[in-house]
Formats: structure tokens, sequence, C-alpha cells
């Protein structure tokens, strides 16, 4: 790992499936918890989505119609219920500037292990918009405290969904 990657995990109530796709069908639904200085742009939020699997993309959607609509970063590796990579390229990034999303599902007693991985900040020159001012462990623990409050948002989302199919 690179001093600038971000790793976070959590355990929810699903089995790697069910998490997977609640992860990847359910994006707009748990990344909506996010704040508004970390969504893709300045605009209201659109509509977050998985296109297309292995080879396809993650995009944000205003008017589809329109054609109003970013891709964020394309999918590299779609195993269900076992891992997900993606490339993160949100609008203040340029041309070569990209980082890597990690997501691996991991059976354990109880539900399934999600650890996530944020890499390739490195390729990120210090003073980017996007690093909001911070730089070294401040920005680590700021990506990780967001991701992480991601991660819980999924996890809620699951148990939510688990409470509605059994009522």
């Amino acid at each position: 790992m690179s001093p600038d990657d971000v790793e976070v995990t959590t355990v929810v109530a699903a089995d790697p499936a069910t998490a997977f796709a609640a992860f990847t069908d359910d994006v707009d639904v748990w990344w909506a918890h996010r704040p508004r200085a970390f969504r893709s742009s300045l605009q209201p939020r659109g509509q977050m989505r998985f296109e297309g699997g292995e080879g396809g993309a993650l995009v944000e959607i205003w008017d589809e119609a329109a054609g109003r609509r970013q891709e964020l970063g394309r999918i590299l590796t779609w195993k269900p219920g076992d891992r997900l990579v993606f490339e993160w390229r949100p609008k203040l990034f340029g041309p070569s500037e990209r980082t890597e999303v990690d997501v691996r599902f991991e059976p354990v007693a109880g539900g399934t292990r999600v650890t996530l991985v944020h890499r390739g900040w490195e390729s990120i020159p210090a003073g980017h918009k996007v690093r909001h001012d911070h730089e070294g462990e401040a920005f680590r623990s700021m990506m990780g405290l967001l991701w992480a409050d991601l991660l819980v948002a999924l996890g809620a989302h699951l148990k939510s969904e688990s409470r509605r199919r059994e009522s």
C-alpha cells in the first residue's frame, strides 16, 4: 500500500452476494449520505449508478434525456459477491488524474466483511481542490472518515431492507 492509500472495513449483516448487490445496485441510496463537499460537482445531487458490469462505468445522472450525466470512472473488476474495482475520477480531476476504489466482500460470522481501499492519491498533487486543503495524515483521515460514513450507510441500508423483507 502507498502511504496515501485509505482503507476502511466494516461488517454488514448480509451474505457477500447481497452486500455486493446493495453496494452496486443501490449505490444511489447509500451514497446519498455523502457530504455536499464530496459530491462529484457543485450542482444538485444526481442519480448514481453502476452501468454495464466490468468495462462499464460508475455515472452520475442529472437529466438522462438531455444527456446531463458524468462518468465518474470505469469499472475495472466486477466479481459479484467477491470484488469490485472502479476508477474514481470526479469532475475536478484532470485527464491524467485518477484514483481507484477496490472493494472486497468476505464472508464472516454474522455477515460480510466489506473492505474498501481507495488508492492512487499519489497521482493527485498537493493543493488539489479535491484534497480540501488537507495533506498527509489529515487527508487520509478525512477520506477514511468519508468512506467509513458511507459504509455505515450501506450497512444501515442493508438492515433496513432486511426488516422490510421480514415484514
